[in-house]
């Protein structure tokens, strides 16, 4: 019942990490969320989420990680994508397909490329493997907005880059009242997740990534751009890429078949 819904807590060597589960499956699918994360993990979010991947619930048990909870200043990336390998063992992961999204692209990234023997598939969507003029402005803009613990502007540029122009007036009405529940006590989570994603670059290791890879991107990107996707399938041996021509940041919840093509490729 409920695609077997679960959130939980891994307890890691020197700190906890917050993990929702779904699905029956034998494989594991691991999926890595974006900035997002750093106004808010994944705790409590289990059944929402299994209900928006509920696709994948019966070929894969699913497991989505948040970053660790205590983050020291200057984390990077391919610090969390340790943790990842960290969390992976003390709950028995030995392998899994990998989907990241974002900046969970950018961690992803960092772990097929050190961890091969423990990634099946690859699937790396509106990502990048450094930073751009496009992403500089945009996480700078958040960043000075949450500064200014300005939350409901923060939410409207949030929507803006994020979303097609018709999403954004079909929900622009829902950003003040999204902002009052969504405000975080404190920022410093963001701010070092921002941080790390303004000093990624998993630039020279992509070319070592061996999984089989899908590379999905936006054309119509206005928080990192289009190219960025481009440039990862090219540098990755024999990686797929598949282009929405219409989307943009947020295709992964606007393109009704998103899912569909993940699990297609997973699948083939």
């Amino acid at each position: 019942m409920f695609w077997n819904a679960h959130s939980g807590l891994v307890h890691l060597k020197s700190d906890t990490m917050h993990y929702i589960r779904f699905g029956k499956g034998r494989k594991a699918m691991i999926m890595l969320p974006g900035l997002g994360d750093g106004l808010t993990t994944v705790k409590g979010t289990a059944l929402p989420m299994a209900f928006m991947y509920r696709l994948f619930a019966k070929t894969y048990t699913v497991y989505m990680f948040s970053r660790r909870n205590n983050l020291p200043v200057g984390y990077t990336t391919c610090d969390m994508a340790c943790d990842l390998k960290e969390a992976m063992d003390v709950l028995g992961i030995e392998k899994a397909d990998l989907v990241g999204v974002s900046m969970g692209g950018m961690i992803a990234q960092h772990f097929a490329a050190a961890y091969p023997e423990h990634v099946g598939k690859l699937v790396l969507a509106v990502t990048c493997a450094q930073p751009n003029p496009v992403l500089n402005e945009s996480v700078q803009e958040w960043i000075a907005l949450a500064r200014n613990s300005d939350h409901t502007a923060f939410m409207h540029s949030n929507l803006r880059r994020m979303y097609s122009d018709a999403y954004c007036r079909r929900n622009r009405w829902l950003v003040p009242v999204i902002g009052r529940l969504s405000r975080p006590k404190s920022y410093e989570r963001f701010f070092i997740q921002a941080d790390a994603c303004l000093n990624h670059n998993a630039a020279d290791k992509l070319p070592q990534i061996a999984s089989p890879t899908l590379v999905i991107g936006g054309e119509q990107d206005r928080a990192l751009g289009a190219a960025p996707s481009r440039e990862i399938a090219a540098a990755i041996p024999h990686a797929q890429l598949h282009m929405y021509p219409e989307w943009g940041h947020g295709l992964y919840e606007e393109a009704k078949d998103f899912n569909h093509v993940v699990l297609a490729f997973l699948n083939g």
